[in-house]
């Protein structure tokens, strides 16, 4: 059974607790320090970004996430947890920081405020079509090197990923959380299960 935290502060964490529950792992919601002892992965969930950084200082987790972020550990950010792992944040405000881990820019709200919220299918390759919910997304807007990318979308500007994996982190700028649909997530436990072998 693989042991997947899921950040507790702010945001989705029922639909990803629910989710990794529907696929056979064991998620652990994740509000204090000793919360993260023995995880064997953690996603950090859709909601505000600001707000989980925040919260994350305050609640002294953010050290000791970097820390196992620095050291490997598989994450998975969903919207806001894309901002929070992502090494710069093109748009972001005077006091928001993040583990600048994955090697993407990204803009907040980068396909629009929450009135411009949609829907869409998003082709995954081989691996099939997601349904992509999008709720004040954040937008990749340039990828390092060593970033994979594994979904794109044109929202009628060009196309621009919207999930991508470098090593252990992964983003996703939709919500596959807001759906039944489980194939995201458990590309993210496929890659886990890989790494713990």
């Amino acid at each position: 059974m693989r042991r997947v935290g899921v950040l507790s502060l702010q945001g989705d964490v029922r639909e990803h607790v629910a989710t990794l529950e529907n696929l056979g792992a064991t998620p652990r919601r994740v509000r204090r320090v000793a919360d993260l002892d023995g995880l064997d992965g953690l996603i950090i969930p859709g909601g505000e970004s600001t707000a989980i950084g925040h919260l994350l200082t305050t609640s002294g987790l953010r050290d000791p996430l970097q820390s196992m972020i620095d050291d490997g550990m598989p994450v998975f950010g969903t919207c806001a947890g894309l901002i929070l792992l992502a090494t710069r944040i093109l748009d972001g405000r005077d006091d928001q920081w993040s583990f600048a881990a994955l090697d993407v820019a990204v803009r907040r709200n980068g396909y629009g405020r929450q009135i411009a919220s949609f829907e869409v299918p998003i082709d995954i390759g081989d691996r099939g079509t997601v349904p992509g919910v999008f709720i004040r997304a954040p937008r990749i807007e340039q990828c390092g090197p060593d970033v994979t990318v594994w979904a794109s979308h044109d929202h009628g500007d060009g196309e621009h990923p919207v999930l991508v994996r470098q090593g252990a982190l992964w983003g996703c700028s939709f919500h596959p959380e807001l759906t039944s649909d489980v194939l995201v997530h458990g590309l993210f436990l496929d890659a886990l299960q890989e790494a713990l072998r």
